[in-house]
């Protein structure tokens, strides 16, 4: 990695690797999901992630690149922590309210990679490309923002009832 081309190239590859492995999370998240907010929440950043990937590939055209030949081990571990809550019984409540932490950690994972990439494409006069991380960057944290509304409207009030009902 001689350049901050290369490094853009890099962390591009990387945050194509994350989206890619979350397309395969996802319905995973909305099957095990009880809330069925939360199982929209889920089901439509899917929808989302796959745009994001194409967009990515998209960016990568223009760039002329290839984003495949890197796995991103941040994701990956952020997903097996995933795969530890899907795995977990419980109250449903309580496991939504586990399954959405999961989802943000996801999520800011997901925000600082673009925007990384995004402050490095403008560095580099990249302007297109920028505006295209910043999308995704702003769509990111918009299904954030979400599943605060749904864990502060829902979730979280109903899994404190069940941990009363345990007293």
């Amino acid at each position: 990695m001689d350049s901050l081309n290369d490094l853009l190239i890099d962390e591009l590859k990387d945050i194509y690797s994350a989206e890619t492995q979350l397309i395969k999370a996802l319905p995973k998240m909305a099957k095990k999901a009880s809330s069925s907010a939360l199982q929209k929440a889920f089901t439509s950043h899917l929808k989302e992630t796959e745009k994001h990937v194409d967009r990515l590939e998209k960016i990568a055209t223009k760039m002329g690149m290839k984003l495949k030949g890197k796995t991103c081990k941040g994701m990956q571990g952020l997903l097996e922590e995933g795969k530890e809550v899907i795995e977990e019984d419980g109250d449903a409540a309580v496991i939504d309210a586990a399954l959405i932490g999961a989802a943000q950690r996801v999520e800011h994972y997901e925000m600082a990679a673009y925007g990384t990439a995004r402050a490095i494409a403008e560095q580099l006069g990249l302007s297109d490309v920028a505006k295209q991380l910043q999308a995704t960057l702003d769509e990111e944290g918009a299904a954030d923002k979400k599943l605060t509304d749904i864990a502060e409207g829902e979730v979280l009030a109903s899994a404190s009832e069940a941990g009363e009902e345990d007293e």
